[in-house]
């Protein structure tokens, strides 16, 4: 099923969603920052999760 909230990852891994609760939750805590600081980095370097990852300087997994 594709909107079952009890799946705590994202539903595709490259892509950073944060209209979704679940994968906000996720990203925040895998990527260690604030809402607003994920929020500011998407902004700034789109929703691809490896685009995110080198604005905030972290390594691509």
């Amino acid at each position: 099923m594709a909107d079952d909230k009890s799946i705590r990852g994202p539903a595709d891994a490259a892509r950073i969603n944060v209209n979704e609760e679940h994968e906000l939750r996720y990203w925040t805590k895998t990527l260690g920052v604030s809402e607003a600081k994920l929020r500011s980095a998407i902004a700034a370097a789109g929703v691809m999760a490896k685009d995110v990852r080198t604005y905030l300087g972290q390594p691509e997994r």
